[in-house]
C-alpha cells in the first residue's frame, strides 16, 4: 500500500522531470468564494494534468527489463498521455485502451506521443478484460489509472508541494478541493497531507451523477455509478472508487462535494478570465466547488487543484461564449 515513505521516493525520482506546479491566486475569485482561494493549476504539468506524475513514478518504478518489454494503461486521455510520455522518455513501448467517446485531442495527442491506441466501447466492453488479454499476449506491464499503489505514490507530489507552500503562505488549517474520478490524487494528496500538512484535509470533487465517491464516503461502503459515460467532465469519469484509493479516502478525507456540468463549465470560464488557464471541465470541478459550494467550506482560505486541461476547442469555445 502507498504511504508517505513510498510518496517521498515518487517525488525524488520526479525532480527534474516533472513540473513543480504554483500557488496561484486572484481576488476576483475569493469575492466570487467568498474566501482566499489558491489554485494548484496541474494543467501546466507536461501532457496538460497531473497524470504524468502517478505515469513517470510508476515506469521509472519498474526494474530494466520489465520496463523494457513496454507497458500498457487503459484511460480516457490524461493517464494515456502520461504513460505514454513516460514510456517514450524511457525509450519503451506502449499501449493505451482508450474509450471511443474520449475528446479526439487526447486520442490524437496519445498517438503523437507514440503510442498504440486501442479504442473500445465503455458502455459494452471491460476495458479490464481488455488490458489484462494484451498484457498477457505481449508480455506488457499494466499501468492502472489509479488503483496502483505507485501511481497514487506519484500523485501524492501534488499533495508534497501544496503543504509546503501552504505552510509558506502561513495557511495552516484549510480545506483542499480535489478532482477526483478513481481517486488517485485524491488519495495520494491525502495521504503527503496527513504528513506533512495536518492541519489542511482533502475533499474529493465530482459532477453530478458521477459522484460515487461521494456517495461512497457518506454511505461508508464503496457505491457505483449508474453511468460510466455520458458527461463533459470525461476525464474524472469512472464506475466507481478503487478498492486501493477508498479506504484511504475513508480515512483521511472530508465529505465529498458535488457540482453541475454548467459549474464547471463556468469555472472553465472563470480559470481563463481569472488566471489566464485552460481547464476542461473534469479539471475545473473542484474551482467550482470552491466558488460555488462556499457554504459547504469551513476556513478563511480553500487550496484547489485544477487537474487538467486537455479540452476539445469546441467545449472550450461554448465554456467562454456562455459564461466569460
Amino acid at each position: 500500500m502507498t504511504d508517505i515513505t513510498m510518496i517521498r521516493a515518487a517525488a525524488a525520482r520526479l525532480a527534474g522531470h516533472a513540473r513543480r506546479t504554483p500557488l496561484l491566486s486572484s481576488p476576483f475569485l475569493d469575492e466570487i468564494a467568498g474566501r482566499r482561494v489558491f489554485v494548484k493549476p496541474e494543467c501546466l504539468q507536461h501532457t496538460g494534468s497531473f497524470k504524468y506524475r502517478g505515469a513517470r513514478a510508476a515506469v521509472s518504478a519498474l526494474d530494466e527489463g520489465t520496463r523494457a518489454r513496454g507497458v500498457i494503461a487503459f484511460s480516457s486521455g490524461n493517464h494515456a498521455q502520461g504513460v505514454a510520455l513516460a514510456a517514450r522518455q524511457f525509450g519503451v513501448p506502449s499501449v493505451i485502451i482508450m474509450p471511443a467517446d474520449a475528446p479526439s485531442m487526447k486520442i490524437d495527442n496519445t498517438r503523437a506521443l507514440g503510442a498504440e491506441v486501442v479504442l473500445y466501447d465503455r458502455a459494452t466492453e471491460d476495458r479490464d478484460a481488455i488490458g489484462a488479454g494484451l498484457s498477457a499476449e505481449r508480455g506488457l506491464t499494466l499501468i492502472k489509472p489509479y488503483d496502483e499503489p505507485e501511481v497514487i505514490a506519484g500523485q501524492g507530489s501534488v499533495g508534497l508541494e501544496i503543504a509546503e507552500d501552504a505552510a509558506a503562505m502561513g495557511i495552516t488549517r484549510a480545506d483542499v478541493l480535489v478532482c477526483c474520478g478513481g481517486g488517485g490524487l485524491t488519495s495520494g494528496i491525502a495521504l503527503a497531507l496527513e504528513a506533512e500538512g495536518p492541519g489542511l484535509r482533502a475533499r474529493p470533487c465530482e459532477p453530478e451523477e458521477f459522484d460515487d465517491v461521494t456517495r461512497s464516503l457518506a454511505s461508508g461502503q464503496v457505491m457505483r455509478n449508474a453511468r460510466t459515460s455520458g458527461s463533459l467532465c470525461d476525464a474524472i469519469v469512472t464506475p466507481q472508487p478503487g478498492a486501493i484509493t477508498f479506504p484511504i479516502l475513508r480515512r483521511l478525507c472530508g465529505p465529498g462535494l458535488v457540482v453541475s456540468e454548467d459549474e464547471a463549465l463556468h469555472a472553465v470560464a472563470l480559470a481563463f478570465t481569472r488566471l489566464k488557464l485552460v481547464a476542461e471541465p473534469g479539471g475545473a470541478v473542484a474551482l467550482a466547488a470552491a466558488l460555488f459550494r462556499r457554504d459547504e467550506i469551513e476556513g478563511d482560505a480553500v487550496l484547489v487543484t485544477i487537474s487538467g486541461g486537455n479540452v476539445d476547442a469546441d467545449v472550450f469555445q461554448s465554456a467562454l461564449t456562455r459564461f466569460a
